[in-house]
């Protein structure tokens, strides 16, 4: 029996204040938990300490409202996670180059933990992974640097996030929480965490199937992008709308679910969580093959898009090289800032290989940071939307359906606009192709 933590300051704290981490400190705290934020970036914790939310789905409101009752508190001293009854883990979890694992932050997390690791402490890992991750790689650091036996000393679990940057139903107490542990102790103390900030708690087996759930979520999103990416390019050329067809489609009222194309897939999850499990599945000698065309086909769409720009400035006489072609978001999904995996980097690159000049506007987005483009276009800033500005221009290139954008007025000063996210007025002075 895994004993309980006496003496402890906060009853949670939260490692990584991110996307994920700080709706999930601030869901605790004003469930009435005593919540500590963690994280090595001294800029964000003084941002924090301030009141000010780095991320627009988080009000600073709502911040300074559960900070001005003590019930959250923002520090980057990692002794500090000592004072704590729990541990939250949310830290990014991207890939290398050639597509496997990249777990490095998981793990030089435990290492922080570690040290301040009690008997009777929990720690939960959120972060996106492949299954065995926290029964075999983060159990293993976090016993070696703190002489303790998780299941035993200490109890260990993974729940995976479940955050949707944008989508107001992405909300920490209503969206059910999956909790898998290391031992039925270990379940038991991790469902009881949860059940203080969430209605529904989910318990499954084991860390292995919660970790699984996660990838299974994300893969099944993917690979139904994929398929409406496909029929795009089928439907296009017989002159068939897919977004007419997926509205009609969707009039089903069993058996169909409406997905959506677009110029690619970006994200902090979805192109990224299913080449976890094609990665652990090689240990296996198991194939993943529907997995894998999928990502060929998510991965072939920026070049699809400008091959669609290419044809149809050919069609005008005109020359991709040497034109201006401004590129509308670079956002990977509309209302939000966040820029990671966003195709529209990859669309501009492939534009400039062929020699077009490219600008960007994205009012999410008014300066490129390493933490979205780690390329050429960092410190590029957004151009200001005018009439001026936007008649220099000899095509354009939606990426991001960005709400709050005048489309009407981008048709009425840009002549030809290759459209990936069907939001262009048709009967507009430019020329709109699907795309």
């Amino acid at each position: 029996m895994i004993p309980k933590p006496t003496g402890s300051r906060y009853e949670v704290a939260i490692v990584g204040l991110g996307y994920v981490g700080i709706p999930l400190a601030v869901g605790f705290a004003e469930a009435g938990c005593r919540t500590l934020g963690f994280d090595l970036d001294t800029q964000r914790i003084e941002e924090l300490h301030r009141g000010e939310s780095p991320i627009i789905t988080v009000p600073s409101e709502r911040i300074a409202a559960v900070a001005e009752q003590g019930l959250l508190t923002f520090t980057g001293d990692k002794g500090r996670l000592s004072e704590s009854q729990a541990i939250i883990i949310c830290v990014p979890t991207p890939l290398r180059t050639h597509l496997d694992p990249d777990i490095s932050f998981i793990l030089s997390a435990g290492e922080e933990i570690a040290p301040s690791l009690r008997p009777g402490m929990l720690v939960s890992l959120e972060s996106s992974t492949y299954p065995g991750t926290t029964r075999e790689d983060l159990r293993k650091v976090l016993e070696k640097k703190s002489g303790l036996q998780a299941g035993v000393d200490f109890a260990l679990a993974f729940s995976p996030e479940r955050e949707d940057p944008g989508n107001p139903r992405s909300n920490l107490q209503r969206m059910p929480k999956v909790v898998g542990g290391l031992t039925p102790d270990c379940l038991e103390r991790a469902v009881e965490l949860y059940s203080r900030a969430v209605r529904q708690v989910v318990p499954v087996s084991g860390c292995d199937t919660a970790e699984a759930v996660k990838l299974t979520e994300n893969i099944f999103r993917f690979i139904n992008i994929a398929l409406v990416n496909e029929l795009k390019r089928i439907y296009t050329p017989m002159g068939i709308d897919v977004w007419e067809v997926i509205d009609a489609a969707k009039t089903k009222p069993f058996g169909f679910m409406p997905f959506y194309p677009g110029a690619g897939v970006g994200g902090h999850c979805i192109p990224i969580d299913p080449y976890y499990l094609t990665w652990k599945a090689r240990e296996f000698n198991l194939d993943t093959k529907f997995i894998e065309l999928a990502g060929q086909i998510n991965r072939g769409m920026p070049y699809y898009v400008v091959n669609r720009l290419l044809e149809a400035m050919n069609s005008a006489g005109k020359s991709l090289k040497g034109s201006r072609v401004l590129v509308l978001g670079v956002a990977y999904k509309p209302g939000i800032p966040d820029d990671r995996e966003s195709p529209s980097y990859e669309i501009m690159d492939l534009l400039q290989a062929k020699g077009a000049l490219i600008d960007y506007h994205d009012p999410f987005v008014p300066e490129i940071t390493p933490h979205g483009s780690s390329g050429q276009w960092v410190g590029r800033k957004s151009i200001p939307w005018d009439p001026k500005s936007l008649a220099s221009y000899d095509s354009a290139v939606i990426c991001t359906a960005h709400h709050g954008i005048d489309y009407a007025e981008l048709a009425g000063h840009i002549p030809l606009l290759v459209d990936a996210c069907n939001i262009a007025p048709k009967n507009g002075k430019a020329r709109v192709i699907p795309a």
